[in-house]
């Protein structure tokens, strides 16, 4: 049966980020009436750049996101060197991506990206009925077995089904499992500096414009002591985004992601790097400091009619470029669960979704605790959900793990284990989308 008109959820998703509209568009798509509480007024959406890998631009691609309005860049390459030498020591020509696993690996500024999936999930062209997006309304309490929402005026909400999207705070978790899971410190890497900076302003200093020459689509990684820094293009090429990691003695027990930081602390922090990196350091303006710390993958997700997504279910450090990519694979692994669903069918669909998620969304999360050729830290823990021979040892192993994972062709099969016969409407997305690699 391919209508997707036999059920209409009300389906009440809290959070209006990645995670939130890109649920709004697969829940849309699937049939059912979106409504999103935002505690924010979307009017001042901030953010540097984030990675767009193919385990996730497949299923975006298939929903009709545009990567050239987007400015999106390919990646085409990447190295990593020595951050006192500049001595490469790990190259790469990453042109093999698409073919291999099916779709471009993306670099976008984030508010690009969101501005994409709000326009998907809002429009009043495509498939199902537009997500109505409530601004300033914040959510301060949840009833996961009423699926009710209690906002900050005392108004409430009732949906078939209430979606957690607002991020690592959010009250959702302790709701589920009665008890909120603690940020802990990490013992390596525990705060990075985010920032970008002009590729004009780079290019135009005869001492700084090496930086930029054949660095369409190049993501360079400089390793440090106890520093390193990462380096992409996006919009076009026309700004470059940096992530410089580091280890500090300073003792923060709670994620900030907006804490302003001088220039002069950035060049201190990172005086022992080549002469020719710390003059593009030197162009650095709106830095914004970022603690790093760990939240553990939790037992269960879902409890009643309320379900965790994105950063709410899985917070991720950033090493593996995988926090916004998890939450894309979450809502189209939830929009098929939600195809031809009934609100007696509902507590089957959500476990489904959760077995199908959890195991994998939770070894990205130990994956995310290291960069990928810094595998020997996370090979203990990552065995605890993955067999300890599949876990990666190289970047390109990796890439492997990470990109050739096919989120709809997982979540089809899960469907068919349930329910045989099922087939997903056709409508469900714009175009077929591409196959990853497994399983």
């Amino acid at each position: 049966m391919e209508s997707a008109e036999v059920s209409r959820l009300k389906v009440i998703i809290v959070g209006a980020g990645i995670a939130g509209f890109s649920a709004a568009i697969s829940c849309r798509r699937a049939g059912h009436d979106v409504q999103i509480y935002e505690r924010s007024a979307l009017n001042n959406e901030l953010g540097a750049a984030i990675h767009v890998c193919p385990n996730a631009s497949r299923g975006l691609l298939a929903w009709g996101l545009d990567p050239v309005r987007a400015r999106f860049v390919i990646c085409k390459k990447s190295y990593r060197a020595h951050a006192a030498s500049l001595e490469k020591f790990h190259t790469s020509d990453e042109s093999y991506v698409t073919s291999t696993f099916g779709a471009p690996w993306f670099f976008a500024h984030r508010v690009d990206l969101h501005e994409e999936l709000k326009i998907l999930a809002t429009q009043t062209e495509g498939q199902g009925k537009p997500a109505v997006v409530h601004l300033k309304s914040e959510v301060s309490e949840y009833e996961p077995e009423a699926g009710r929402v209690t906002l900050t005026d005392g108004t409430t909400v009732s949906g078939d089904l209430i979606i957690a999207a607002d991020g690592v705070h959010t009250k959702a978790v302790e709701a589920i499992l009665g008890a909120a899971n603690p940020a802990l410190p990490t013992t390596n890497y525990n705060f990075a500096y985010r920032f970008l900076i002009s590729s004009k302003d780079i290019a135009s200093d005869p001492e700084t414009v090496q930086f930029t020459e054949e660095d369409d689509g190049t993501i360079k990684f400089f390793i440090g002591k106890d520093n390193r820094l990462v380096s992409y293009p996006c919009r076009n090429n026309e700004e470059h985004n940096f992530v410089a990691i580091f280890h500090s003695d300073e003792n923060v027990v709670h994620e900030d992601w907006q804490t302003s930081v001088d220039k002069s602390v950035l060049i201190n922090r990172y005086s022992d790097f080549h002469p020719a990196v710390l003059a593009v350091l030197k162009k650095a303006n709106d830095i914004k400091q970022w603690p790093l710390l760990f939240r553990a993958p939790i037992p269960t997700w879902h409890k009643g009619k309320l379900v965790l997504i994105g950063d709410a279910a899985h917070p991720m450090l950033p090493h593996q470029g995988q926090g916004g990519g998890q939450a894309i694979e979450d809502s189209v692994v939830l929009g098929i669960a939600l195809t031809n669903c009934t609100p007696e069918d509902l507590g089957s669909r959500l476990q489904l979704f959760e077995e199908v998620r959890k195991n994998r969304a939770s070894v990205m999360q130990i994956f995310s605790n290291a960069g990928q050729d810094e595998a020997e830290k996370i090979q203990k823990d990552a065995a605890k959900f993955i067999p300890a021979e599949t876990v990666p040892k190289t970047p390109e192993d990796f890439y492997k793990f990470n990109f050739g994972y096919d989120v709809v062709r997982d979540s089809k099969q899960a469907m068919e284990r349930l329910n045989p016969g099922w087939e997903l409407p056709s409508t469900f997305f714009e175009k077929e989308p591409e196959a990853g690699v497994y399983p």
